[in-house]
């Protein structure tokens, strides 16, 4: 049995499918889990739950956590410490192999114009702190000999279905409407993003490679990093549109962070757009011979799913 927590979210849909290169017993957990594979079994559950997490991964072989909180730091303060503490009790009483789903908040800000899996930890946010917090949790117990874990790291996502994109958000939806594509602080300076299929196709293959475990993987991203002009570009040609890009400044974002909740809560995290910001994931690249999808051929793929 492989367990999926966080089941409908962008990540774990993508990865249920995946998932069945390997198993045809794959269980989806969230609080209203949907069937993604005919075989799927669906299990209930709120994750804040200690007793029912227990129960989620009963008799799992290996259990993927790639759950998404409401992006505010104050929620994940509160709950990302309990969620991660019942995963790995569970997962230590029933044997149980763990993935953990990660990001890169906890990497030291100068560290971001080259992530490697050996970059400084020292998050310069109250977001990246959490991050630090509950990964070194995970890593402490994987130390200690107590369980089989991983760590599989993406940069910011960008794909068909993934609503919650920046990319999504602020260029596609732009573009769509007749607007101009708005981007972060500087839009030329370069930002890897993270093609979803292929970071949950990377995580399935992690999650069922025994001497992968134990580890901090970076999961495979195009190394030929566009600037944000140059991405808008990509989509505005897919969608036929001329390319008009509005950047928004700091003290724009300070001033709609009043009236626009979720960018209040980006603002701590404008220190990824205002510098290069570059993913490296050939250590993933060179042990499973992976190609990461170009940015070209994915931008193209999700404009096409988006227009189905």
């Amino acid at each position: 049995m492989q367990t999926i927590l966080g089941a409908n979210g962008t990540i774990g849909s993508v990865l249920a499918k995946e998932l069945t290169s390997y198993t045809d017993k794959i269980r989806l957990v969230s609080r209203n889990p949907r069937k993604i594979n005919e075989s799927d079994e669906l299990f209930p559950a709120d994750l804040s739950d200690a007793a029912m997490v227990e129960k989620a991964i009963a008799g799992s072989d290996v259990v993927y956590l790639v759950v998404g909180l409401e992006y505010k730091a104050k929620v994940w303060a509160e709950k990302w410490p309990k969620i991660m503490r019942a995963v790995l009790d569970a997962c230590i009483k029933h044997n149980a192999r763990l993935v953990f789903f990660d990001n890169v908040y906890m990497y030291d800000i100068k560290a971001v114009s080259h992530m490697t899996e050996e970059s400084a930890i020292n998050p310069s946010s109250k977001k990246g702190a959490v991050r630090m917090q509950i990964a070194q949790m995970l890593l402490d117990e994987m130390k200690a000999g107590k369980l089989m874990a991983l760590i599989a790291r993406s940069a910011d996502f960008y794909g068909p279905d993934n609503e919650k994109s920046f990319v999504t958000e602020v260029v596609y939806k732009n573009i769509k409407k007749g607007k101009a594509a708005n981007w972060f602080i500087d839009a030329d300076k370069m930002h890897s993003f993270t093609f979803t299929p292929d970071a949950a196709r990377a995580t399935a293959i992690l999650g069922n490679t025994v001497d992968a475990y134990n580890q901090v993987w970076h999961l495979p991203t195009d190394k030929n990093t566009l600037t944000g002009r140059e991405l808008i570009e990509l989509y505005a040609k897919e969608m036929n549109s001329v390319t008009k890009v509005s950047p928004m400044p700091g003290w724009l974002l300070a001033i709609l962070g009043v009236f626009i909740p979720v960018l209040k809560e980006m603002r701590e995290m404008m220190y990824q757009y205002d510098r290069d910001y570059y993913f490296d994931s050939s250590k993933f690249e060179k042990k499973f011979n992976f190609k990461p999808t170009s940015y070209q051929e994915g931008v193209k793929y999700t404009v096409q799913q988006s227009k189905g």
